[in-house]
């Protein structure tokens, strides 16, 4: 007959004592445990290990009761600490997991899904003055979709990012006002509507806010640690101290309402107005007021939240009525082939061969899958990918990973559809780290990359500072009935450490370079009439610029393309000195006279520094841009430097990426008053700018044919820009030097 154990008191030689069910040599069923330190269990156990239910009490006064296995808290249970702080729910080795209660010491609550010891998912938390969110949490932090409701009655309803108000939403103001628009971490950034509150009891004045105050970060929640100990006769795994933190979500229930309630102040008392509004990094800079009747008004607040959805059938002309996600997953699965065959191939330098015809890796790829390609869910496809070697290195040569490279472009988010910004019909995918583009190409296109890639290849191995756009693959996709469609994958530049605020597409023509104003939101890109500022920068940054610049156009000219652009990038810094109205003459004699001390220098009125590049402290590993060196800048010595955003990050300064600069914009006042004054007012903007050379593909030979065939079917030419390559290239650069970067006065 089986031992079924016998019950026994048991003494160690370090003080632990043992009462209950004993088989063999270890506890067994049901026993009680006290560690010499007072820490007490008693319970259930299996072999030597506490298994099942039980009672843990510790010496500092916190206790456990619930599911234990192999000497882990795991299963389900109630923790209460010594400071009065309960948990009630799941558990998994010792962190809470799955769906638990948490009422902190003071009075907070967290009710929800919880991940190795921190919210992760669906929650509502409630702070003990009775504000209130319910909604999604990432790692301990208020992160996606969800609801923020105040005691004053304010809500917001929007997505948010590390406790942070960020992407779309809805403020509404407890007295019914209602502002509809963007934030970017905290402030409001871009486009949105105010509706006034329908009833107001008096006018309030008109307050000119400039600044809006960041809401506090959700503070983490830190993981219940786990502490093993082990007696010298017994293999228990046991925390033996209160090591439940504490940790109380901060109050927000001041800042953000008071922050946003600047829109109530600035309402007129008449409800039948809205103001259409525009800000950068909680900073106004625009307002329209406009007439809004009840029953759009109703509308309005009937639609409560509203993201934009990802366009789903950008090639339905393609795939004659199926989904573009045909394309998207024939795209990842010839990637993932081509760069998995020609990742192990020994590195070597590039011969004539790898640029000729025969470059080529085919494969086809049927749905069931073949001995060397897997299944798939897509249609049946043949695959080319060009000059895989050259490619190959172009990638190693910008310091990108072949394993990342992948990841980015065929992991399981996929690829997200972008409109076209222009005229030219290509479809356009997003990978989902934003750091590459993939566009669609025509034979013509194609043709045009191959035969100037080996030139293309010295010119980007000769210059690491240049500026033009980085070609990562070319390949080519066959349907059923022999229809083809090619792409070229490319680096994005506005993959950025800051966000983007303007965009422009620059080519220093004025024919039809404008953009309607019924077209134009916070992700337009704008064109060369409607850029109204000029940028002025450290001397040194800008001869490095327009130098390389220069290298880049001579080297499109040589293989003449032509109709190429600047792509410039605006992210606006310090909401303080956002629209400072200088007189000219004084802001030439503050950059003239700035400080050159102490290793750094400011650059803008308060926003922006310059100092000396730190390696060990700046990011320099290879990233969405690998423009090569760090700048040097005169005012600093001619060294080396870095960006430095006061309270926010420190970048390195490289060629079209974290430049910063002045943005000037001249005001148009009243001729009689400037001429009274003597001097001219500007508009002054501390901004960082980000760029790249783009569209690099437009032959100027095939476009005269194009134009030849245009004028001999009687069809008007106007919409193709034919212009030599050379007079191209100067007047570009030329608009570049004295429009765009002029000198400083």
């Amino acid at each position: 007959m089986e031992d079924s154990g016998r019950f026994d008191e048991k003494s160690f030689s370090n003080g632990d004592v043992y009462i209950g069910m004993i088989k063999g040599i270890v506890p067994h069923d049901k026993g009680k445990y006290t560690w010499s330190d007072g820490t007490v269990y008693e319970g259930d156990w299996e072999g030597e290990k506490m298994t099942g239910k039980g009672l843990i009490v510790w010496s500092s006064g916190a206790q456990y009761e619930g599911e234990i296995s192999g000497g882990y808290l795991h299963g389900y249970g109630t923790l209460t600490t010594s400071a009065g702080c309960i948990y009630r729910g799941g558990w998994r080795m010792n962190a809470q997991h799955g769906i638990g209660r948490k009422q902190y010491s003071n009075s907070d609550v967290f009710e929800g899904l919880w991940k190795e010891g921190v919210p992760e998912g669906s929650g509502r938390y409630t702070w003990n003055n009775g504000n209130m969110y319910v909604g999604n949490w990432k790692n301990g932090k208020i992160y996606g979709r969800g609801v923020m409701k105040w005691v004053n009655g304010d809500t917001f309803d929007g997505l948010w990012l590390n406790g942070l108000m960020h992407g779309t939403g809805v403020y509404r103001f407890g007295d019914g006002g209602l502002y509809i628009g963007t934030w970017n971490k905290g402030l409001k950034d871009g486009k949105g509507v105010f509706y006034p509150a329908e009833k107001q009891e008096a006018p309030k004045a008109r307050v000119k806010r400039s600044l809006s105050e960041n809401m506090p970060v959700i503070s983490r929640f830190k993981s219940f640690r786990q502490i093993s100990h082990r007696t010298s006769s017994l293999k228990i795994n046991l925390i033996r101290s209160d090591s439940a933190q504490d940790c109380v979500c901060h109050d927000s229930s001041l800042t953000l309402s008071n922050a946003l309630d600047g829109d109530q102040s600035e309402a007129s008392g008449e409800s039948t107005l809205v103001y259409e509004r525009e800000y950068v990094q909680g900073v106004l800079i625009m307002e329209r007021i406009c007439e809004c009747s009840e029953s759009s008004r109703e509308k309005k607040q009937q639609n409560k939240f509203s993201v934009k959805q990802v366009k789903k059938s950008s090639c339905l002309d393609i795939f004659e009525g199926r989904r573009s996600y045909y394309l998207k997953l024939n795209l990842q699965l010839g990637i993932r082939y081509t760069v998995g065959k020609i990742t192990p191939v020994p590195a070597r330098e590039v011969r004539s061969s790898d640029f000729g015809d025969r470059a080529r890796i085919r494969m086809y790829f049927p749905r069931a899958g073949s001995k060397l390609t897997p299944p798939h869910s897509s249609i049946n496809f043949y695959w080319k990918d060009y000059c895989p070697m050259v490619f190959r290195n172009l990638r190693e040569m910008f310091k990108l990973d072949a394993a990342e490279y992948m990841m980015s472009i065929c992991g399981d988010s996929g690829l997200r559809d972008l409109s076209s910004p222009g005229k030219s019909g290509s479809i356009f995918y997003l990978s989902k780290d934003d750091r590459f583009v993939i566009k669609t190409v025509n034979k013509s296109e194609l043709k045009v990359l191959l035969s100037m890639l080996p030139k293309y290849y010295r010119h980007v191995g000769d210059h690491e500072n240049t500026l033009i756009t980085k070609f990562f693959g070319l390949h080519r996709i066959t349907l059923r009935g022999g229809k083809k469609v090619r792409f070229v994958v490319m680096g994005n530049v506005f993959c950025t450490e800051l966000q983007i605020h303007r965009r422009y597409d620059l080519k220093g023509s004025k024919q039809g370079r404008y953009t309607n104003n019924d077209k134009i939101n916070c992700n337009t890109t704008l064109k060369d009439l409607d850029l109204k500022y000029e940028f002025h920068m450290d001397k040194k940054l800008r001869e490095s610029l327009l130098k390389q610049i220069s290298l880049d156009c001579k080297f499109l000219e040589s293989q003449h393309i032509i109709d190429y652009s600047l792509l410039l990038g605006l992210h606006f810094r310090a909401p303080e000195n956002m629209k400072a109205f200088v007189e000219h003459h004084e802001s030439v004699q503050r950059q003239e006279s700035l400080p050159s001390g102490d290793g750094q220098l400011l650059i803008l009125p308060k926003g922006l520094l310059l100092v000396s590049h730190e390696p060990s402290i700046v990011n320099t590993a290879p990233g969405p841009h690998i423009r090569g060196n760090t700048l040097r800048a005169y005012s600093m010595g001619d060294n080396e430097v870095d960006l430095l955003l006061p309270g926010i990050a420190r970048l390195r300064v490289q060629l079209g990426v974290n430049m910063p600069a002045q943005a000037t914009r001249r005001l148009q006042e009243d001729k009689d008053k400037v001429e009274a004054k003597e001097v001219e007012l500007f508009e002054v903007y501390d901004v960082v700018l980000y760029m790249g050379v783009i569209d690099i593909l437009q032959n100027y030979n095939l476009r005269k044919k194009i134009e030849h065939a245009y004028k001999s079917l009687q069809f008007d030419p106007m919409t193709i820009s034919v212009v030599e390559p050379k007079i191209y290239d100067e007047r570009f650069i030329k608009f570049l030097e004295e429009k765009v970067f002029p000198k400083t006065p």
